[in-house]
This record gives structure tokens, sequence and C-alpha cells, in this order.
């Protein structure tokens, strides 16, 4: 009998990776090399799946998909992008298929959708720039506001920024001073416009010498030399994290529980670390240039009230910082 069973299992393993075949469609807002890896370390995994995919900020890819579902021929089987809000209002309209069966026993519960219709794969956290002929070391969020960083702080904007505006609602809603954070850094002269990459060119270049950003970007580029170092202040930070979810529309059904599978396996979550960001599942060795993860402090982020409160943020914003 104990033969029978092991050999049903067998069967039933084989066939459950035998399942996953034929197309897959990707839509995704990782960096294309990321996603090119990301999508071929998968088909390696799973030679009989075909992957075609679309690359662009979430923004983009949301437009896109909307434009779909008008038409009634929504593409994608799975999304991969960068945060929970997009994934949150695509859940309340019931466009995100559940997948309790997902192993996610190696990822912290803070992390988890609820109704497992999406699933984090990494910790893309937003702390503190300075290129290194700045005046001081930050080491506090306040210390952006301090007289000697007059002028000389610049931010993505999240009035156009999905996680700026994450990282916002973040800040105020765990900082003691709250919006009133804002205001300060509106009075010393804080800039926030563009994108992170605007804030890494205007910090390196020596335009601005305090900047809010997300952390990969500054750690590559110090380690090819540029003259900037990245700091995780004291009170913690905001993370986005990049989740990954199956369309409710999707087409193949086994090859996209394939693919969510894959990334947060951990082979999957190594190949984020490789590429130089905090993988979510716990007992990954993080990337050169990070501290310990135990020394990083991620705030909490409540998504659906961040989806109600969109354009109330906003406003909020645009009317503290002046914008």
């Amino acid at each position: 009998m104990r033969i029978l069973i092991s050999t049903l299992l067998l069967a039933a393993s084989i066939a459950q990776a035998s399942a996953a075949e034929g197309k897959l469609v990707l839509y995704t807002s990782q960096p294309n090399t990321d996603a090119q890896q990301t999508v071929d370390a998968f088909m390696a995994k799973n030679p009989g799946v075909t992957v075609e995919w679309v690359r662009d900020g979430t923004p983009k890819i949301l437009s896109k998909l909307r434009a779909e579902i008008e038409a009634g021929q929504p593409q994608p089987d799975v999304l991969l992008i960068a945060d929970v809000v997009t994934m949150e209002g695509l859940k309340s309209e019931g466009r995100l298929l559940p997948y309790p069966e997902a192993d996610l026993s190696a990822f912290d519960a803070g992390l988890i959708d609820k109704d497992k219709t999406y699933f984090s794969t990494k910790l893309i956290t937003t702390g503190i720039v300075y290129n290194t002929k700045a005046p001081f070391v930050p080491t506090s969020w306040q210390d952006l506001a301090k007289p000697e960083a007059k002028n000389l702080v610049t931010m993505p904007s999240p009035l156009t920024s999905g996680a700026a505006m994450i990282h916002t609602v973040t800040l105020t809603g765990n900082l003691s001073n709250g919006w009133d954070f804002y205001g300060d850094l509106a009075k010393n002269g804080a800039q926030a416009a563009g994108g992170n990459g605007d804030v890494l060119k205007a910090v390196a270049g020596g335009d601005k010498l305090f900047g809010m950003i997300v952390d990969y970007m500054p750690i590559r580029e110090k380690a090819k030399g540029a003259p900037v170092e990245f700091v995780f202040p004291m009170e913690g930070v905001s993370a986005v994290t990049e989740p990954v979810a199956i369309l409710s529309t999707v087409k193949n059904v086994d090859a996209a529980k394939a693919f969510v599978d894959f990334v947060l396996s951990e082979e999957g979550q190594k190949l984020a670390a490789s590429q130089g960001y905090i993988p979510a599942r716990t007992g990954i060795d993080l990337p050169a240039g990070y501290p310990e993860r135990s020394t990083i402090k991620v705030l909490g982020y409540d998504a659906a009230a961040a989806l109600t409160n969109d354009t109330a943020n906003k406003q909020k914003f645009t009317e503290v910082m002046g914008q």
C-alpha cells in the first residue's frame, strides 16, 4: 500500500509539472534586463511553456490592460508590477484569480494578501540617498528638513509615481508629525518632480545633495563608482513589493500558477537577490551593499485605505508642497 501511495504521489507530481505548457502572456513593470532574466529562468524550469511578455511602467501597463478589458480582450495571464495599490484596485473589481494553494510558508504574514489574489515578490524600500560632498550624513527622515539641507533635497513626485505615493502615505501615517513633515520639507525648499532616476541623477551630479529614492538605484551606482551613499533612516522605510497575480480572465491557468510558484520559490527569490533586490522570502541572503535584513525596519502600510484615499492624498500633497 505504501508503495502504491508513493507511486500515485509521484505520478501526480509528474502530471502537475507537465501540465504547465503552452503560451503564457506576462505584463510586467520590471526593468527589461530583470524581466528577461526572470522569463528565461522560468522557462528553463518549465520547458513546455513559452512566455510572451510586455514591459512598461505600472501606470502604462494598467492603461493598456484597461483598454483591453474595455474591448473585451484582456491579453495577460499574469501581472508582475510595482505596487499593491494597483493590485487592490484590480482585486476589488474581481479582476484577479485567487490562488489559495500558493506556498507562502517562508513569507511574513504582513506581505500576504488575505484573499491570496496577489503575492509580494520583493521589498523595494525607499530611503535617503546623499552625495558624499553633503554637509552631513543623514540618519533620520527629519534630517531632510534641517537648515543645512535647505534647497538641497529632491524626491520623486507622488502625483506621477505610484511608488512615491506609497512612500508619502507610509511616512505621513507613521511619522509623529505626519503631513507636517512634508510641510517642513516644503519650507526648506525641497523639490518633488520626476521619478527615482531623476533623483539619482540630481544627487550623483551634485545639483542636489539629498534625496528620497528606492534602495537599489544608489546601491548599484555606488558599486559603479558614483559619489553616493544610501541610508535606511532610523524611523524605518516604506516598501513596494512588486506583487505577482493571475488575472481572472487567464487563458493558461496551469502555466500562470507555475509562474507564481517560480517567482515565490527559493530559486526565484535567489534570482531576485542576484538582481540586486531584497527578496520577499525569508532565509535568502540580501545582495551586496545591503545591511542585515533584521536591521531594516519596514513601516506599516494599508493598501486598501490608500486606494480609497488616493485622490484625497494627492490633493493634500499638492496643498502641502505647493505643487
